[in-house]
């Protein structure tokens, strides 16, 4: 039973410590096997309908899947979220989407992200830092 416990207490430790590390803003999303960050700033999104949200007090949600080279990006404001979108390394420290134009694309570092991306008529943006 002792050694039980102090497993589950390594193990809680080894978490906490994980915990607080991992959410520095200093983190760089290009080069940690686990990225996971808020990103605030003006977000919009359109269906191409009757949907069009905007707003300059919003947030985007980014978090490294476990591929290592997909993301999720869960938007605040009601706004769909973008899942598995796959990234590649441009320079030293920033991720661009593969298949990024200059006219759709997703960019993101450890202190900016920035989005105009299209898919079936929708569209969404983000500019936004940490």
């Amino acid at each position: 039973m002792k050694k039980a416990i102090r497993i589950l207490s390594l193990f809680m430790l080894i978490f906490a410590a994980a915990s607080f590390t991992s959410c520095s803003r200093d983190d760089d999303p290009t080069n940690n096997d686990f990225f996971a960050g808020t990103y605030k700033g003006s977000v919009s999104y359109n269906d191409g309908g009757s949907t069009n949200t905007s707003t300059d007090n919003g947030s985007v949600f980014v978090t490294k899947i476990a591929s290592g080279t997909k993301y999720n990006f869960a938007f605040s404001n009601g706004i769909p979220d973008l899942n598995g979108v796959q990234f590649e390394q441009k320079g030293d420290h920033t991720l661009v989407m593969i298949g990024s134009t200059e006219t759709s694309y997703i960019r993101i570092d450890n202190s900016q992200l920035k989005i105009l991306y299209f898919k079936d008529g929708k569209t969404w943006t983000a500019n936004c830092t940490r």
